[in-house]
């Protein structure tokens, strides 16, 4: 379970899911340098995941990120669909959908799995990582590792800090970010964390300027890119993270902050349409990929 350096990355990583987030959380730490076990819930999105960490590690490697040759950075990865596969890992990453009673069950699952001196951590995006300490036996033990999609992509890991999480954590986690090349911001546990919170509220402004017909949902975006130096829009953010996503986030906001976060009527139809973003092909935007 040892690392070496004080800001590198554990010798294996665990990562529970391996969906786009999950992926490339995965991808991120075997660039670093770790071994990376990916564990999924049945075979064909355990194969869908070495498919898509494998195509994001050859990416890297035509883009230069990385020397390594494909072979070598494969041989890192494990992918499997038993929680036991977790057991010699230094650092375990929950990445399953927003849902408390999901991510609690599998928060349980992964610790069963670890020894007393591995470290576990949750990527939600917006529920309280206090709250999903409480379940654990080793609370100490636990933070919030809040990447972004997507995640090669992105220079920022948002670390949440629990009242439970230990100072030694708190400092390791930032070592892990700067391993990975990333900038890490320390927020302590509150709806929605610092990124979040602002994101989400952004983003819901700019619904209900559609919804009314303010503007474009282009217009809209090309005056926070060129008004405000944003890199993308909040539309097109949310087409990126998927519109499902944004919604379960707001209705978690609006249920703890108040109605402020309430998700704008466009939000929901296009959700119930299955108008989920780029994923789906069609949101805010449409998506040829």
């Amino acid at each position: 379970m040892s690392t070496v350096g004080t800001n590198s990355v554990p010798e294996t990583v665990g990562v529970l899911g391996g969906g786009r987030m999950g992926a490339g959380i995965a991808h991120a730490f075997c660039v670093a340098g770790a071994a990376v076990v990916v564990v999924e819930q049945n075979d064909d999105a355990a194969e869908a995941a070495r498919g898509r960490i494998t195509a994001a590690l050859d990416r890297s490697i035509a883009k230069g990120s990385t020397q390594e040759s494909l072979d070598a950075l494969s041989a890192r990865l494990q992918v499997s669909t038993d929680y036991k596969a977790f057991a010699s890992c230094g650092l375990v990453v929950e990445a399953v959908p927003e849902d408390l009673a999901l991510k609690t069950a599998a928060l349980r699952g992964v610790e069963e799995q670890l020894d007393d001196g591995a470290w576990l951590a949750t990527n939600t995006s917006s529920l309280s990582v206090g709250e999903l300490a409480g379940v654990l036996q080793r609370p100490d033990r636990f933070c919030g590792l809040h990447f972004f999609n997507p995640v090669p992509a992105s220079t920022l890991i948002e670390v949440v800090l629990a009242p439970s999480t230990s100072a030694e954590l708190a400092e390791k986690a930032r070592g892990w970010a700067e391993a990975l090349g990333k900038t890490p911001v320390v927020v302590k546990d509150a709806p929605g964390f610092a990124s979040s919170r602002l994101g989400v509220a952004i983003a819901l402004e700019a619904m209900r300027m559609v919804e009314e017909g303010v503007a474009s949902a282009e217009d809209i975006d090309t005056a926070m890119v060129l008004g405000y130096k944003h890199p993308v829009g909040p539309l097109r953010t949310t087409d990126i993270v998927g519109l499902d996503v944004r919604l379960g986030i707001a209705e978690y906001l609006e249920s703890t902050l108040g109605e402020r976060f309430a998700p704008p009527q466009v939000l929901r139809d296009k959700v119930a349409r299955g108008e989920l973003g780029r994923k789906s092909g069609q949101g805010f935007f449409a998506w040829d990929e």
